[in-house]
């Protein structure tokens, strides 16, 4: 097959994986409006032919860019040309740019590089349509940062003014229809400050990586730095969720509903539990008194489960940790809770002499992100935590026998 043949494979693919989606998501809208009309049997069916489906793409895909790849290496010298201005792309002048700085050809700092003026802002800005897909291979893996609210930001501080479900009050009456509207009725309001701050980290690359092509390094540096960025973000969340002052410590399952029915009302509708993955294993295993698991599944997604019907998301121990064998146990509206305030202003610095890259033959990239996190409306969401938690007992006794 040729290199046209390949690519129009993966387009066809990937079409495929767009259709099977959106039947999925025909069906759940049907399962929402009648629970009944579509069989477990046709749900499993559309999830076995998307996972197929899936990796027929990813497959198709990763054999397309391998015959790019071999194409370009088999060229003929007098048949490489350089790309004229049109051509050039940002990824292509961010690669080259990195290079130079690795080099040290260049330097860059905040004359030629968009920063927030705050702290040492020497460093290469990661492009817009960069900084895109690396928030794309964030929601991946287990990133909190979906379940929060999330706003951009232009400057490195600021200040929002917020109001918590729980001081929202109703409209007053107005006996006459010319009636004075009075002004007692005044919302309490918050004022949340943000600071920008700076969480940087290191990593060291051979220096063989520049010898490679600018796809392969981009894709190197994007999947680094996504996983950077989940670790730092789901840290800094987790820190302002722990100073909320609601943290029930769980034993038994009326605690779980007692941990629910602590958020208001007006939230429920918008709320979920969150766990672990070793939070999660022991969930399942707890028993009614008549054996019976308490958890059970989403009737119109199989794979999840629901606690009193509102949906449980697991994030994987590696992103949401145990605290000394206690397992977390989350229930409200993560959005209403904390805001994530995004400065967009990702850098990135290297050098091959410091931080004993010299001695090793190696180079040290240094990544900068620039967010601040703060809690919104605490009462919105409450975290609870447990050891374990006890099966139901029975409520009955055996009848005496005669």
């Amino acid at each position: 097959m040729n290199i046209n043949e390949l690519k129009l494979a993966f387009d066809e693919a990937g079409a495929k994986v767009q259709a099977l989606e959106d039947k999925r998501a025909n069906l759940i809208m049907d399962l929402k409006n009648d629970v009944d009309s579509h069989s477990a049997d046709e749900l499993q069916e559309i999830k076995k032919q998307l996972d197929k489906a899936v990796i027929v793409r990813d497959m198709a895909e990763e054999t397309y860019t391998d015959a790019r790849a071999n194409q370009v290496a088999a060229m003929k010298v007098e048949d490489k040309k350089p790309l004229t201005d049109k051509e050039e792309k940002i990824e292509n002048k961010f690669i080259s740019d990195f290079k130079d700085m690795v080099k040290g050809t260049k330097v860059f700092n905040q004359v030629n590089s968009t920063m927030d003026g705050s702290g040492s802002d020497a460093g290469l800005t990661i492009p817009q349509d960069i900084q895109t897909a690396i928030h794309a291979l964030v929601r991946q893996y287990d990133s909190l940062q979906e379940y929060v609210n999330v706003e951009t930001v232009g400057t490195a501080t600021g200040s929002r003014v917020f109001e918590k479900w729980a001081d929202v009050t109703a409209l007053a009456a107005i006996d006459a229809e010319d009636g004075k509207i009075g002004d007692n009725d005044d919302p309490k309001l918050t004022v949340i400050k943000y600071t920008i701050k700076r969480y940087a980290g290191i990593t060291t690359a051979t220096n063989s990586l520049l010898a490679d092509t600018a796809e392969n390094i981009l894709t190197w540096l994007s999947g680094w730095i996504a996983k950077k960025v989940v670790v730092t973000r789901n840290q800094a969340i987790l820190s302002v969720v722990d100073k909320f002052s609601k943290k029930p410590t769980l034993t038994k399952w009326d605690d779980i509903i007692d941990l629910e029915n602590s958020v208001d009302p007006a939230i429920k509708a918008t709320s979920v539990f969150m766990t672990n993955t070793s939070g999660m294993a022991a969930l399942r295993k707890v028993k009614n008194a008549m054996g019976d698991y308490l958890m059970k599944r989403d009737v119109t997604a199989p794979n999840t489960y629901v606690i009193d019907g509102y949906r449980v998301i697991e994030i994987a121990d590696r992103w949401l940790a145990d605290n000394s064998g206690t397992h977390p146990l989350y229930f409200g509206d993560l959005k209403q809770a904390v805001t994530l305030f995004d400065r967009q202003a990702m850098s990135i610095m290297t050098t091959n002499i410091g931080g004993g890259a010299f001695e090793t033959d190696t180079t040290k990239i240094r990544v900068i992100d620039r967010f601040d996190v703060e809690a919104t409306d605490s009462e919105s969401f409450v975290p609870g935590s447990f050891k374990t938690i006890a099966d139901q007992e029975a409520n009955f006794t055996a009848a005496a026998t005669k």
